[in-house]
């Protein structure tokens, strides 16, 4: 229980005295939401264009996943990992269903998007190359490295923090997990120049959001596919962000022509309730982790799987996934007719914009006294990842209020 209504800045204090400090203070609290809307604890409404970060694919408090997740919590909320749920084996055949993986191919549940990177991570150091040509030519060279792009974020855990690039984030942890290199994005030949018989696993975003919504340059994915398979190398996929509808498929890789050994989703998979997934693609890289190799107490849980196929069937049955290319269209359209926008990237739901002055963080603040929610990954870049109902008319809410919070942003300077 929370006790008695509170203001805002009530809320905030008990925070600051009570939570601890690793996301600085609060913007502001938020106390309900419905549909793309959410408010806050001085009843003030908010357009959320972030959806918890690409999170919130169906909104807030959607009629049919939360009854889903009141029914099965009200049927069976918890079994151990020694036992299964019909929901959890049902979710593992939709996504192998939805990502085309082949036979042989299988699932692993974890609670978010740096368990499943933690899985994948461990995954590619069961990588031996046994089997591959490039294998015999390196027995005496253990595969070691792991290559990861400049500019990329795959979590904050131990393993996936040693894939991320950002320095301020590692440097106050190292050591960490060995092995990993970063070779520029989207340079194709770097990245072929990096992978060797040494090599265990690519991890690559299709989008990186973090970055400021950067899209791998067309035909990187091909290439990446064509290196890592003559060196015996897995190429392992985040689409934690990118996954289960943000950019109008189903995953942002799905067009590359490619099959790739591993992928990991999160986020927009549950619609709100926390769950991540590893999928493994075919028999051999299925067969890397087996019984005692890897676990979760919580991970495939009955009501987290539940969740996570209301959320598939809304998204399938109303084919909300053509509603989002055809939404993300005309939000980047217009976006890039505003003065002082200087490049719009992304695709579906993901979106990100670049501004002509390092604005971003006022243009944020603006946005939250204007009654919008949105999100600066840097000095002059804005970064939409809103729930895939977002309407036309509140696409153009936004757009219609963007310059005069661009000119509010700057004034304050």
């Amino acid at each position: 229980m929370t006790g008695k209504s509170s203001s805002g800045a009530e809320w905030l204090s008990r925070y600051s005295s009570s939570l601890l400090g690793v996301f600085g203070t609060p913007q502001r609290v938020l106390v309900r939401g419905a549909g793309c809307l959410v408010w806050d604890a001085d009843g003030k409404e908010y357009l959320d264009l972030l959806g918890g970060i690409a999170v919130n694919a169906l909104g807030h408090a959607h009629p049919f996943v939360t009854s889903v997740i009141s029914s099965q919590l009200a049927t069976l909320g918890h079994v151990s990992n020694f036992f299964t749920s019909p929901t959890q084996i049902a979710l593992a055949e939709k996504l192998l269903e939805l990502s085309k993986a082949p036979a042989g191919s299988k699932v692993f549940f974890a609670n978010s998007g740096t368990e499943a990177v933690e899985a994948a991570f461990k995954l590619a150091r069961r990588n031996t190359g046994a089997g591959h040509a490039a294998a015999a030519e390196s027995a005496a060279q253990p595969r070691t490295k792991i290559i990861a792009l400049e500019g990329a974020f795959h979590g904050r855990t131990m393993g996936a923090l040693a894939l991320t690039a950002k320095e301020a984030y590692r440097a106050p942890f190292a050591p960490l997990p060995g092995g990993v290199v970063h070779v520029p994005f989207g340079d194709i030949g770097a990245l072929r120049a990096a992978v060797d018989n040494t090599t265990a696993a690519v991890f690559l975003e299709p989008i990186q959001g973090e970055a400021g919504v950067r899209p791998l340059p067309a035909g990187y994915l091909k290439a990446a596919r064509e290196a890592t398979s003559a060196a015996g190398a897995l190429l392992i996929l985040d689409e934690v962000q990118t996954g289960i509808g943000r950019t109008g498929k189903w995953l942002a890789s799905e067009d590359a022509g490619i099959v790739p050994d591993a992928v990991t989703l999160a986020k927009g998979l549950g619609g709100g309730f926390p769950i991540g997934a590893l999928v493994t693609f075919g028999p051999e890289n299925s067969a890397l982790l087996t019984a005692g190799q890897h676990g979760t107490t919580f991970g495939g849980n009955p009501v987290a799987t539940a969740a996570a196929l209301a959320t598939l069937h809304v998204l399938e049955s109303q084919d909300v996934l053509a509603h989002v290319r055809a939404v993300g269209e005309h939000l980047r359209a217009g976006l890039a007719g505003i003065d002082g926008v200087t490049e719009v990237r992304g695709e579906g739901l993901l979106i990100g914009f670049d501004l002509d002055a390092d604005v971003a963080p006022g243009v944020v603040a603006a946005g939250l006294d204007a009654g919008f929610i949105v999100n600066s990954p840097g000095p002059r870049t804005i970064r939409l990842a809103p729930p895939l109902i977002l309407t036309t008319d509140q696409a153009d809410r936004f757009l219609a209020a963007l310059p005069a919070l661009l000119q509010t942003a700057k004034d304050a300077q």
